[in-house]
């Protein structure tokens, strides 16, 4: 009889070492993660792209305790909700974006941040801001990493391992965005039907959706867009910065995030034990948390931490003070970073209740309970 070929007994080994640690350590938990997104997620894929959207100088990271306080390419003073969740559950260190050298030997026990600012679900989406990963081309990424775990691996391991791995989707804010901003004269497009559009982002993501299943992937968590009518950016756009948020933005997002949620329990309900997409309403946590900021421990839930209401609203550390934007004196008091991006103290508390939250905020159940699953 022939012996088995090398690639089938390294499988076989690495799956009954799985195996055997399952047993010792229940519940045995794949902390391996792969995360598809924009700015909110973005850990430093923009650094290696020539593009208008980076968060590669100060202040950006300021918070950021992993680089000593230096930028990492995250749109935030500190981490992502995605860093976050993985840090509660035990992770010893962070996906790197894909883009970064050497990233793919992380691939196995960590997993890789495709995650790219200014992106969108449409490939169109952020073209202003140059080079930017569209959610396409992310997914596309995904799959060089999946051929590179096959080769490390076998085919036997790397199924396995990708059907316990965590896939993280928050993308669709930047194509609202774009959506509702004013056209340029002789340049804009005519814009469709709000609700045309919401359709057409929504297949467009559960066509990656299902190419990401295809590659193997079993266990999804995908994000609603939060309320954006909230941000400084929009209320600026839309001349309400004396108000709280913009309703006619936000009732255009309600309407998408409700078919989003409708199409995720039809793809629950179609695939049965093939997968399960667990839907997180980060619009109603974003807004629990405005509406009761102070009791949050927040002291401001309108203006931005760094920068100003007006263009070109970033956020930026000049020469001196007088080019330095302007930077408020407690970050955690404050729950926007900048006119686009929570600080890093909301970003925890939406973690938190990611991970932990009833089905009026993860459904069909929390993210703990489905990296258990």
């Amino acid at each position: 009889m022939n012996n088995p070929p090398l690639s089938y007994c390294s499988s076989l080994g690495l799956l009954v070492s799985f195996n055997i640690l399952c047993l010792l350590f229940l519940p045995c938990i794949s902390l391996t993660s792969f995360i598809f997104g924009d700015s909110l997620l973005d850990a430093g894929n923009n650094d290696y792209l020539f593009t208008l959207s980076k968060a590669d100088s100060p202040p950006y990271g300021i918070d950021f305790s992993a680089s000593g306080g230096q930028p990492t390419g995250r749109f935030t003073n500190g981490r992502t909700v995605s860093d976050i969740i993985g840090q509660l559950l035990g992770a010893k260190s962070f996906p790197p974006p894909f883009l970064a050298p050497n990233s793919q030997e992380n691939a196995i026990h960590v997993g890789i941040n495709y995650a790219s600012g200014s992106a969108g679900i449409l490939v169109e989406t952020g073209s202003m801001f140059i080079g930017r990963i569209p959610l396409q081309e992310q997914v596309d990424y995904f799959e060089q990493t999946k051929a590179h775990i096959v080769e490390k691996m076998g085919e036997t391991a790397a199924n396995i391992l990708l059907k316990n791995a965590i896939f993280s989707i928050a993308i669709g804010s930047n194509d609202i965005l774009n959506y509702i901003q004013p056209s340029i004269p002789f340049i804009g497009q005519e814009k469709v039907e709000p609700s045309m559009f919401q359709d057409f982002m929504l297949s467009n993501l559960t066509m990656q959706l299902k190419r990401l299943h295809k590659l193997g992937a079993s266990k999804f968590v995908v994000v609603g867009i939060g309320p954006l009518g909230c941000i400084p950016f929009v209320r600026a756009i839309k001349l309400v910065w004396f108000k709280n948020c913009s309703n006619e933005v936000n009732e255009f997002i309600q309407g998408y995030n409700r078919k989003l949620n409708k199409e995720l329990s039809l793809l629950n309900e179609n695939m049965g034990q093939e997968a399960t997409f667990v839907y997180g309403n980060s619009y109603d946590i974003f807004m629990g948390i405005i509406s009761n900021y102070l009791h949050y421990g927040f002291g401001n839930a309108k203006d931005p931490c760094c920068g100003g209401y007006f263009p070109p609203f970033m956020c930026f550390k000049g020469k001196d003070i007088s080019t330095s934007s302007l930077l408020c004196e407690d970050r955690s008091k404050y729950i926007f970073w900048d006119a686009y991006h929570p600080t890093e103290a909301f970003n925890l508390i939406m973690a938190k209740q990611l991970l932990d939250g009833d089905q009026r905020i993860t459904s069909p159940i929390n993210i703990r309970q489905l990296y258990q699953y």
